[in-house]
């Protein structure tokens, strides 16, 4: 192993308020940060960096965290455009929406969902995302979902069980019997490929109790909750995170007070999906509300191939800046630190001594021309564990 001075960093965002302005942000100016083999093990500035068996010059850029992108669903086959292009332009679509997508991946192989999987996985990390967490969803059966979860976990340590998706088309006429699957064949099947377990806690795919049975099996086999919740409309999902200790609830668009203050009051981080909003012209999440009530938040992509075919944080970054009433401080926070803590990780999402040496170098000298130049491919360079990959 060697190490490596980066140096000439005209704004560093090392997510560490001990650091430089004090501020969440822990910005330096000026700045240096030194590599040595996968992890970081010096920030400050550069005209104090150390000596270093190699030198990058950063040009007066700015150097942040790699984004954690912490909700996808990325293991799918097909395609939905007519879908999307129907949506758009304001006509009716009947076609079957997730069971669009189960058809066609129950038809994939093994090898066409793993293409299609790393080439959205390449296409994130040009974007400066460096670590990933990816669902299963669109298999349904106890073979598609295991090979699913088997194909993730070849590419990422965060991967879930969404076998709770929707109620297969195979169980339309036994929701109950699909749940019995879920939290039995299926969850044995799935349990050793996996880290966490989700379910689409809404009218439509799972109320309460049937989330409740889902994520409390899957927390029985060592897995740990995250939920799908209250996206198209108020309900339980909210305050069933926070009763079971979920790492995340997602989606959060339609909150009671009583959901952010049992939010704030929890270490369930709120996640955010603006890609969805966007994509559907639906009601933005109120960030805003979330953030002075005092709960954590993180930003995500939900890159999926129905409602969010997106795998940009920068776009989602501008996104919740623009719509969502988050400051770009506050946004890039929380797709980099607040992604992190919805995975329950501190090694990443933070440019301090010991954290992974996970950056992301922009073609901008702040942080803040993410929000300030939306949709300008700013990302010029990328380290994962300590490799320049981009």
């Amino acid at each position: 192993m060697s190490s490596t001075v980066i140096t000439n960093i005209a704004t560093l965002v090392t997510n560490d308020p001990s650091l430089g302005d004090g501020s969440p942000l822990g910005l330096v100016q000026d700045a240096a940060v030194v590599i040595d083999g996968d992890h970081v093990v010096w920030t400050g500035e550069s005209s104090k960096a150390p000596a270093t068996d190699n030198r990058v010059d950063a040009g007066g850029r700015a150097v942040l965290p790699g984004f954690v992108d912490s909700h996808s669903h990325l293991v799918f086959a097909g395609d939905r455009t007519r879908e999307f292009n129907a949506r758009m332009s304001g006509r009716a679509y009947s076609a079957g929406g997730i069971r669009t997508t189960v058809a066609a991946t129950r038809a994939a192989s093994d090898a066409e969902l793993e293409a299609n999987l790393t080439r959205y996985l390449d296409e994130a990390l040009r974007q400066g995302t460096t670590t990933f967490e990816t669902k299963s969803g669109y298999g349904l059966t106890v073979a598609d979902e295991s090979r699913a979860l088997r194909i993730a976990a070849a590419h990422t340590d965060e991967v879930t069980y969404l076998g709770a998706h929707i109620v297969s088309p195979d169980f339309a006429d036994d929701p109950a019997g699909y749940v019995s699957l879920v939290t039995g064949e299926m969850l044995d099947a799935c349990a050793p490929h996996a880290r966490w377990i989700d379910v689409f806690c809404e009218k439509g795919a799972f109320d309460g109790d049937q989330a409740r049975a889902i994520l409390t099996a899957g927390r029985a086999k060592g897995l740990h909750p995250r939920i799908h919740a209250n996206q198209l409309s108020y309900g339980p999902g909210v305050q069933l995170a926070v009763e079971l200790d979920a790492a995340s609830a997602d989606h959060c668009t339609h909150l009671t007070d009583a959901d952010v203050d049992a939010l704030a009051n929890s270490g369930t981080v709120a996640t955010l999906l603006p890609g969805a909003e966007f994509s559907t012209r639906a009601e933005w999440p109120d960030a805003r509300r979330l953030l002075d009530a005092g709960a954590t938040v993180a930003l995500s992509t939900d890159c999926n191939p129905g409602s969010s075919f997106t795998s940009s944080v920068p776009f989602c970054i501008a996104l919740a800046v623009r719509d969502m009433g988050m400051t770009p401080d506050e946004a890039v926070w929380s797709a980099t630190a607040g992604g992190a803590t919805a995975l329950r990780r501190d090694d990443i999402g933070r440019l301090a001594p010991g954290a992974r040496a996970d950056l992301t170098l922009l073609d901008a000298p702040s942080h803040v021309h993410l929000a300030y130049r939306p949709g300008v491919p700013l990302v010029t360079g990328v380290w994962r564990q300590g490799v320049r990959v981009v």
